[in-house]
């Protein structure tokens, strides 16, 4: 089995704490809406591959400023050398969106359902949707209101396994699928870069995943 590629999420200016878990992290994730001006400084610091996500409201970002604004940071981070660009599926005018960006880079289409874990066919629907419109990698996150939750989004990436995938739920519940989704399959998982960090419910710290990571067998 591979080892299980961790992506560990920036979402402030501390260039320190980002330096002393970069052993743990396979890739990190630049979030642009949170980290706000400056955020090309935190990224030119990397020396790993790193995402790029300008989350809107809608899916549980902070952005606050127009639609074209955040697709323009998104183009200005491919322009940088990110390694890929997460945006939503459900953007407005997805097919001018995705061109400019997919010129120089890959392309994470994401879906995140803040409620609930609709039903796997639901979210086979989604993913069916993703890759249609050019997706490079597939992201579908939930939220977990019952164990049953964390089956549904691990089952989904073994229903596509020539798809690269994402998939898992969060909350406390969905800590299960956060940990198993690199373990059946996933492309890689989401962690913070310590307490207090998390960018989204259930997240834990790179260090906790990596220590957890040695223990299976490969």
């Amino acid at each position: 089995m591979k080892k299980p590629r961790i992506c560990t999420v920036i979402t402030n200016k501390d260039e320190k704490a980002v330096r002393e878990i970069e052993p743990f992290a396979e890739l990190f994730e630049v979030r642009i809406d949170l980290i706000g001006e400056g955020w090309q400084d935190v990224a030119r610091q990397l020396k790993k591959p790193w995402i790029a996500c300008a989350r809107n409201p809608g899916e549980g970002g902070r952005w606050e400023r127009s639609e074209t604004e955040r697709i323009e940071e998104l183009v200005k981070a491919s322009e940088l050398g990110c390694e890929m660009v997460d945006i939503e599926v459900e953007t407005k005018d997805l097919k001018k969106t995705l061109p400019p960006i997919k010129k120089r880079t890959k392309c994470l289409l994401s879906f995140h359902e803040p409620g609930k874990t609709p039903s796997l066919n639901g979210l086979k629907e989604i993913v069916k949707k993703q890759l249609e419109a050019g997706a490079d990698v597939c992201k579908v996150i939930t939220t977990a209101q019952s164990f049953e939750d964390n089956l549904t989004t691990l089952k989904l990436i073994t229903e596509f396994p020539k798809t690269r995938m994402v998939s898992f739920a969060m909350g406390p519940l969905g800590l299960v699928s956060r940990v198993l989704c690199p373990l059946v399959g996933g492309d890689f998982t989401y962690a913070s870069i310590e307490e207090g960090r998390e960018s989204a419910p259930g997240q834990i710290t790179v260090r906790q995943l990596s220590k957890l990571y040695e223990m299976v067998p490969r």
